[in-house]
C-alpha cells in the first residue's frame, strides 16, 4: 500500500509542476552563426558540450560538420547533475514515461559566418501490456511481476511489439544546446 500512495504522490506533483510550467514562454532559437570561426574548432567546442550533458558521440564528420548523439535516456527527477531536461515539461515527461533523445548538429559556412543548426529527437518508449481481467493481475501488466516484487520480464511476443514512438523535436533542449556552444566559443575568443 505504501509503494501505491508513493506513486500517488508523486503522480500528484508531476501534474501539479506541469501544470504550472505551461504558462511559461521559452524562446527558442533555430541556429547560431559566428564570423571567423574554423568548422574544426566549432566541431570540438560541439563535441565537449555534448559531452558535458552526457550524450555519448554516434558519428561526428569534421568535413561534412555533421555531429550525431547516440539516444540519451532522459534524466529522471534525482539526477539533478543532469541537464537534457530543459522545461518543467519535459523534466514531467521524463518521470512518467521511459524517454530519450537524439542530438544532431550541421555546419556551415553561410558567407563570412560558419553557422550551426541543431535537431534534437525525442522518443517514448512503448511496452505491450497484457490482456487484464482482474485488479490482482495489474502488477503483471507489462511483466510476470507480482505485488511484492516488480520485474521487467517480457515474454518473447512482447518483446517483438517494443517500439520506439516518435514524439517530435524538443526546441528547448536543442536551444539549450546552442546557447552552450555560443558560450562557450565567445569564451574561447
Amino acid at each position: 500500500m505504501n509503494t501505491v500512495k508513493l506513486l500517488f504522490t508523486t503522480f500528484i506533483a508531476t501534474v501539479f509542476f506541469a501544470g504550472c510550467a505551461g504558462n511559461q514562454q521559452y524562446k527558442t532559437i533555430e541556429s547560431i552563426c559566428t564570423p571567423n570561426l574554423e568548422k574544426a574548432k566549432a566541431m570540438q567546442t560541439a563535441e565537449d558540450v555534448l559531452s558535458r550533458m552526457h550524450f555519448t558521440l554516434e558519428k561526428a564528420d569534421t568535413e561534412q560538420g555533421y555531429i550525431r548523439t547516440a539516444p540519451l535516456t532522459a534524466a529522471q527527477w534525482f539526477e539533478f547533475w543532469r541537464s537534457d531536461n530543459v522545461g518543467k515539461f519535459n523534466s514531467a515527461e521524463a518521470n512518467l514515461h521511459s524517454i530519450r533523445r537524439i542530438a544532431e548538429l550541421n555546419m556551415g559556412q553561410q558567407g563570412e559566418q560558419l553557422c550551426i543548426c541543431c535537431n534534437v529527437k525525442t522518443q517514448r518508449l512503448s511496452l505491450p501490456g497484457r490482456e487484464v481481467t482482474s485488479s490482482s493481475q495489474v502488477p503483471g501488466m507489462f511483466s510476470t511481476s507480482n505485488s511484492s516484487v516488480q520485474k521487467l520480464k517480457l515474454n518473447r511476443e512482447q518483446k517483438k511489439q517494443i517500439a520506439w514512438l516518435d514524439l517530435g523535436k524538443d526546441a528547448e533542449l536543442e536551444t539549450e544546446i546552442l546557447r552552450r556552444i555560443e558560450r562557450q566559443i565567445a569564451k574561447q575568443k
